[in-house]
């Protein structure tokens, strides 16, 4: 093979690399080899992933003696009974805790998603009076948190001790929140908003009328961040909750499963469930909603989180 021939191949292999037709060894397909690695790897973390779960499922859903058998966790039950979930949506604590998170969540949410609509508006528009002294204040609060002491004064001072305002309004504004919506708002072409403003449409309308029905994406990811923060928290409840029956269903799920409390309430004089199975039927509640949701919401991540973070 002379010199010339070879430096024909390099020059072809380069032009077609160049133009596209040829990739990177990197970017190659894989061998079979690889790629049955890659399944194996897949599959082993799949299942590391997917058996917490069905062992959890599985134990709430056991009785005393399969429980007992299985020496705490049952990974597959073979006679499956509701007594954990009959017992504990039987009108106790965690029936009462269960209302309560639902409740602070719902309303948390549609707080939290007005105020930060909001604020980002009015952050976005270039001509708002204050717009960056406020801005300024808002990346303050996110780089450096007020701290545990001066919360919980600010909040006792408020006289929110033993209220559920006290989950809300801490944490109703979250400042990265506020940016990425703000960034959104400010990708929308302004040319939109000057139209609607000759044809005489107000602050408000335009709002309404126009900006937020292009955000529906970024609006339903920054409601489920906070739909997700309501929902977990408990550390707030720790603090501003001297009141047991006000307890939001973290807070339960903290004191029977972390602690490991036994959870005494029987149905009618009835055998009550075992424990293991009521503590993780205790954690099956408090994950199923946000399982519910989150599928339904996945589809608006890609464009809500990247379109609205480009900016910063």
């Amino acid at each position: 093979m002379t010199i010339s021939t070879l430096s024909k191949r390099k020059t072809s292999a380069r032009a077609r690399r160049l133009a596209g037709t040829e990739r990177p060894m990197w970017m190659g397909r894989p061998s079979p080899a690889v790629q049955a690695l890659k399944a194996i790897v897949l599959t082993a973390a799949c299942v590391l992933v997917i058996l917490p779960f069905v062992a959890v499922i599985s134990t709430s859903l056991s009785d005393e003696e399969t429980v007992r058998q299985a020496g705490g966790f049952v990974l597959w039950t073979t006679e499956p009974t509701f007594a954990a979930y009959q017992q504990i949506f039987s009108g106790g604590v965690v029936t009462r805790s269960v209302l309560v998170s639902t409740g602070v969540t719902l309303v948390g949410t549609l707080i939290s998603i007005v105020t930060t609509v909001a604020l980002a508006y009015g952050l976005a528009r270039p001509k708002t009076l204050g717009a960056k002294p406020l801005l300024m204040t808002v990346l303050f609060t996110l780089l450096f948190a007020p701290g545990l002491i001066p919360s919980y004064l600010m909040v006792k001072e408020l006289g929110l001790i033993d209220s559920y305002w006290a989950l809300i309004l801490p944490v109703c504004v979250n400042a990265f929140n506020v940016i990425v919506v703000r960034s959104f708002f400010m990708d929308i072409p302004q040319e939109l908003i000057d139209s609607a403003r000759i044809d005489g449409a107000s602050e408000f309308t335009i709002l309404n009328k126009i900006i937020l029905p292009l955000s529906r994406a970024v609006i339903a990811v920054v409601s489920l961040f906070y739909a997700v923060g309501y929902w977990n928290a408990f550390f707030n409840a720790v603090l501003y909750l001297n009141d047991n029956s006000k307890w939001p269903l973290q807070l339960v799920l903290r004191t029977f499963v972390v602690q490991g409390q036994t959870y005494q309430q029987s149905l009618d004089g009835s055998i009550p469930p075992p424990q293991a199975a009521l503590q993780m039927a205790i954690l099956v509640v408090s994950i199923v909603p946000i399982l519910i949701v989150y599928p339904f919401l996945q589809k608006h991540f890609a464009k809500g989180m990247l379109t609205g973070a480009v900016k910063g």
